[in-house]
């Protein structure tokens, strides 16, 4: 394809940047600082995705990715795994661009592509969505993960204030989809960091309207959020962390899954050591460490997604808040 016809794929296919704004999606502006790093993750996803679908190919787009400032290139990545599915989920070209875009320097931000696969799900139609066979079985619940984000970000009255709820989730096509709707919950609640503006208060509110059997799910992915995107200071940490409550162990969980992926990607932020201290009780590659050693060996367990069991197995580990020290 030419560089012409690449140039008009990108224009025909990447979102306005003004959909990203906070004024847009009618989301809390907290202050000014707040509202610039959010609107400036959305700009750098929005980069991504374009790279993806603008690139001949997968090392040129990552050559690109690679140059996007390391405080916002896993957002960057996330953008080009959502280009790179909805690539593989068009009826004309190949099907790996995904799967190219994770090779060489790719496969360091494999969290962050997975996640954007969710985004690109919520844009084609249900026959055009993955293979669950061709994805990591360990890892498709953060493409559900990506899913939920989306969907609370783009049509936020009905996810948010309606609480609307997709029973059952329709993928993966089999047993484990049971447990979908924990893993979309997660990203609904990740993108609640964003409705609230990076406002505890507001944010924590929000999840409090929810039924409380949703809350463990939406508390891990507002401390998700708040460890990778950050946004707040320690004092605002420890307001989430108190709000928490009874699920304090998911907040610390997923704070845990936003150091491993910003770890393993060589991109941890001064934010990141803060978070990791005050959900975890320790660094944020100690925090890492432990997401390690607790990843499953099967890919489901009596129709458990592994997924599901390793969130929990973390989770246990960090039932008591300051247990781990640096």
């Amino acid at each position: 394809m030419g560089k012409r016809l690449r140039a008009a794929r990108r224009w025909l296919l990447t979102p306005d940047p003004v959909e990203c704004s906070l004024a847009r999606r009618g989301f809390f502006r907290k202050d000014a600082a707040a509202q610039e790093a959010l609107e400036t993750v959305g700009a750098m996803f929005l980069r991504g995705y374009a790279h993806a679908v603008e690139a001949r190919c997968a090392a040129e787009a990552q050559e690109w990715l690679e140059e996007v400032p390391a405080p916002f290139r896993g957002f960057a990545y996330e953008g080009a795994g959502m280009g790179a599915a909805v690539l593989d989920g068009l009826p004309i070209g190949h099907s790996r661009h995904v799967t190219d875009l994770l090779e060489g320097p790719g496969e360091r931000h494999v969290y962050m592509v997975y996640v954007g696969i969710g985004w690109a799900m919520a844009r084609l139609p249900r026959s055009r969505w993955p293979a669950p066979a061709g994805l990591d079985p360990l890892l498709r619940g953060l493409v559900l993960d990506g899913y939920g984000f989306h969907q609370a970000y783009f049509h936020t009255r009905r996810y948010v204030h309606d609480q609307y709820r997709e029973l059952p989730f329709r993928w993966p096509d089999d047993a484990t989809r049971d447990h979908s709707h924990r893993a979309v919950d997660q990203g609904i609640g990740r993108a609640l960091w964003f409705v609230g503006g990076t406002d505890v208060d507001r944010v924590t509110t929000l999840i409090d309207r929810f039924p409380v059997e949703r809350r463990a799910d939406l508390y891990a992915g507002a401390g998700l959020a708040s460890t990778y995107a950050g946004g707040v200071d320690e004092a605002e940490l420890l307001r989430l962390r108190e709000h928490a409550g009874p699920f304090t162990p998911q907040l610390a969980q997923a704070s845990a899954f936003a150091a491993e992926a910003r770890v393993r990607a060589g991109l941890v932020q001064p934010h990141t050591h803060v978070a990791t201290r005050v959900l975890c009780g320790t660094t944020p590659e100690r925090a890492a460490q432990i997401t390690q050693d607790s990843r499953p060996l099967a890919p489901a367990n009596d129709g458990v997604p592994a997924y599901e069991s390793w969130r929990q197995t973390i989770a246990d580990h960090f039932s008591t808040l300051g247990g781990v020290r640096p």
